[in-house]
């Protein structure tokens, strides 16, 4: 009777301590949530967009393979956002992962993985980048890469003020130049 009272205690203590080591390692492991907003949530959801204007001598044109638009924070999620711009001298294209279109402002914000090129050989790398249509002015908080023949420069931030044709690195800034293009 005793040797059935002491495997059955056994029994017992071994399924605590499985239970317990199964509830310790849930609490801990690490729990992801997705930033991405829900379509479900969404006024409308679109797939394959395409914008296009032309304003004061400029001409952009947006992509993305899906939209969600939310009318009541007069907001546009995109998804894979490719914006090109032409304007009278030179184009640019932005890509990203992802992107946020404020409908009244025109105001855009492209996140993850966002690379601009122009025409004439730029290049520029960050994780953010956003644009301010009243003021003419894109920038980002985020540190920043430029590269262009000749130059790489970096930064941790980036102000470009259109209408002065004025761009700005800021933070602590690392420019390398080869010499090799004049």
């Amino acid at each position: 009777m005793q040797k059935l009272a002491s495997r059955i205690l056994l029994v017992v203590g071994v399924f605590v301590l499985v239970v317990a080591g199964m509830l310790i390692s849930r609490s801990r492991a690490v729990r992801v949530e997705s930033v991405e907003p829900s379509a479900a949530k969404a006024d409308l959801s679109i797939k394959e967009v395409q914008l296009e204007e032309e304003s004061g001598g400029v001409r952009w044109q947006l992509k993305a393979d899906r939209a969600l638009v939310f009318e009541s924070e007069g907001r546009t999620s995109l998804r894979k956002v490719d914006l090109k711009v032409h304007e009278r001298d030179r184009s640019w294209t932005v890509v990203g992962e992802e992107g946020d279109l404020f409908q009244a402002s025109k105001n855009l914000e492209v996140r993850h993985n966002v690379v601009v090129t122009s025409d004439d050989g730029l290049r520029l790398e960050t994780s953010v980048l956003r644009w301010h249509g009243a003021d003419r002015r894109l920038w980002t908080d985020a540190p920043v890469r430029i590269l262009k023949p000749g130059a790489v420069i970096e930064g941790t931030a980036l102000d470009v003020t259109m209408a002065d044709e004025a761009a700005t690195v800021r933070g602590r800034v690392r420019a390398t130049f080869d010499g090799s293009q004049r």
